[in-house]
């Protein structure tokens, strides 16, 4: 059965996408806030969050969360509708959805990304002369079969871009995924993360094959 952590303050809203969910056959937490989220998100299959909560708003509390457990989807939950707030939403999360909704949309949405999920973490990722084991949470290096060791931070690096193949992310992107603060211009912290990174994974660190550098804008990984 799986056990979906439930974020919405809203106690009428929240009973009743509670009780759909369930007698659809999931296991709900529900939470009115995010105050213990980050204690339960790895016992949980998949985050439903809304936006606007008490305390720590859901943008604040999805970063937290995608932080502690990078595997696990977020359905962002949201009454706003400005295309700026699904952009910030979605720097983070894995999809976002528009209240007012049916709960057959909302089901659907999470068998999605369960399904997405469940692809992801059982499969294996080759890039270039390393695979990443997802599930395991291991990369070894293909040609030797040595295990390479990342940081915390580094191996959550490697996880945003993999969560995004083949797409150019920019520093801002990457920084506040990883990190969950605003980037400040200039910061060094992220370049000189990627530089350790390049030099545990690339064959020639100087000349990047698996994260390459998109002038001016950011970096990608192709798979």
């Amino acid at each position: 059965m799986r056990t979906l952590l439930y974020i919405e303050d809203e106690q009428e809203i929240g009973s009743w996408v509670k009780e759909d969910l369930e007698q659809r056959g999931y296991t709900i937490n529900w939470l009115k806030s995010g105050d213990g989220a980050v204690a339960l998100v790895n016992e949980a299959d998949l985050v439903i969050l809304d936006v606007m909560l008490p305390g720590l708003d859901g943008f604040t509390v999805g970063q937290r969360l995608k932080k502690e457990a990078p595997g696990t989807p977020i359905l962002m939950l949201s009454a706003r509708t400005a295309v700026d707030d699904k952009l910030h939403g979605l720097q983070f999360a894995d999809d976002y959805l528009t209240k007012p909704f049916h709960p057959d949309e909302l089901a659907a949405r999470i068998e999605v990304l369960l399904r997405r999920s469940g692809q992801t973490a059982s499969s294996e990722v080759k890039l270039g002369h390393i695979k990443v084991f997802m599930k395991e949470n291991r990369i070894v290096d293909g040609r030797t079969g040595e295990e390479l060791i990342l940081t915390g931070k580094q191996y959550q690096i490697l996880m945003c871009f993999l969560k995004h193949p083949n797409q150019i992310l920019t520093k801002e992107q990457i920084y506040e995924t990883v990190w969950g603060d605003s980037f400040i211009d200039g910061d060094k912290t992220l370049m000189v993360h990627i530089r350790h990174l390049r030099e545990k994974i690339e064959l020639d660190p100087g000349s990047p094959k698996i994260i390459e550098t998109i002038r001016g804008i950011g970096y990608r990984v192709k798979q």
